[in-house]
């Protein structure tokens, strides 16, 4: 398996959450900026993950700082939402088998926490409607 945070910049660039399902260990847990508890286990953390890749997976992400361990990385984040300027930090935890086990988000500024927390209930809300064929 490559790098997690190499696996996540490829999920990131292909804006395709395919790639989680290998990456993310099964009991992980993702702390959302705009949700006050932790949601547990892959398939929240996926969901949560997907509908981020559609509201801030735009041509205008991107990284501009990398600090990275042996088992932990914080990448700070720019990107242009509806002409805010929105400003984050992914907090990345992995596991020896190279798995996600924790992955926190915090946003910044305020403006920019509303503007995300109002597309991302929004995205939540259309990717669990029943599907239709």
């Amino acid at each position: 398996m490559s790098h997690p945070v190499a696996a996540w910049h490829a999920v990131l660039n292909a804006r395709n959450p395919a790639g989680l399902n290998t990456l993310l260990a099964d009991q992980v847990v993702f702390h959302s900026p705009v949700v006050h508890t932790p949601q547990q286990g892959k398939p929240l953390t996926t969901l949560y993950l997907s509908a981020a890749l559609l509201v801030l997976g735009n041509d205008s992400f991107r990284y501009v700082r990398e600090v990275n361990d042996e088992h932990n990385s914080i990448l700070e984040f720019e990107v242009q939402v509806d002409g805010i300027t929105v400003n984050g930090v992914d907090m990345i935890r992995w596991n020896e088998q190279g798995q996600i086990v924790d992955f926190k988000v915090m946003l910044r500024p305020y403006k920019a926490i509303e503007l995300v927390r109002q597309k991302m209930k929004a995205m939540l809300e259309q990717q669990q409607q029943p599907r239709h064929q």
